[in-house]
C-alpha cells in the first residue's frame, strides 16, 4: 500500500499522510506528483502509451511520472517512476527539475501539485522495457506530433507541461 504526504497549498508538507486514492483531502490541501519528459539529443522525446486496462483515460498518451511516497523528494521519485516504467535510468543525464503546477479538483477531493523534469540523454529503443501493467507501448516523436496528440485531447497534462518539450 502507498502512502504520500500531504501538503499545503504552499507546498510545505503538513505532517499528515494519506493512503494512495484515499481521496479525503480538506481544503488546501494537496499530495505531489511528478512527471518526466526524456528526450534525446536528435530531438525525439520519448513518450508512453497509457494501457488499455488502465481505468482513467487508457490507451492515452503520456510521459513517465506518478506519485512521490511518504517520505521521498521529488527528484527520487521521478527517477524511480521512469526506470519502472520504462527500464531507463536517468540519473546520469543531463536536466532535471523545470518547473511545477497546481491542480485543484474539489469535487473528487484530489488537489495535487505536479513537479515537471526533463532529461536529456542518449538511448535506442531496444534500451525501453516497458512495465506492462502502466504501459501499452511508447513511440519516439516529435514535438510536433506532440502536439497534435495535445490537440487532439488524448495527450495527458499537455496543456499545463507543453513548454517542457520546447527543446
Amino acid at each position: 500500500m502507498e502512502i504520500w504526504d500531504i501538503y499545503n497549498e504552499n507546498k510545505q508538507k503538513t505532517g499528515r499522510t494519506m493512503k494512495r486514492n484515499d481521496w479525503n483531502m480538506k481544503e488546501g490541501e494537496y499530495h505531489l506528483t511528478v512527471l518526466g519528459v526524456i528526450v534525446r539529443k536528435d530531438g525525439k522525446f520519448l513518450i508512453t502509451k497509457r494501457a488499455k486496462t488502465k481505468a482513467w483515460a487508457p490507451g492515452w498518451w503520456e510521459v513517465s511520472g506518478g506519485a512521490v511516497q511518504a517520505g521521498e523528494i521529488s527528484e527520487d521519485a521521478i527517477r524511480r517512476e521512469i526506470l519502472e516504467e520504462t527500464g531507463l535510468d536517468v540519473s546520469g543525464a543531463q536536466g532535471g527539475y523545470l518547473f511545477s503546477y497546481k491542480r485543484e479538483n474539489p469535487d473528487e477531493g484530489d488537489n495535487y501539485f505536479v513537479d515537471i523534469y526533463r532529461f536529456v540523454m542518449d538511448f535506442d529503443e531496444a534500451d525501453v522495457k516497458l512495465q506492462g501493467e502502466e504501459c501499452g507501448g511508447f513511440m519516439l516523436a516529435s514535438r510536433e506530433q506532440i502536439a497534435e496528440l495535445g490537440s487532439q485531447g488524448i495527450f495527458l497534462h499537455y496543456d499545463s507541461m507543453k513548454q517542457a518539450f520546447d527543446f
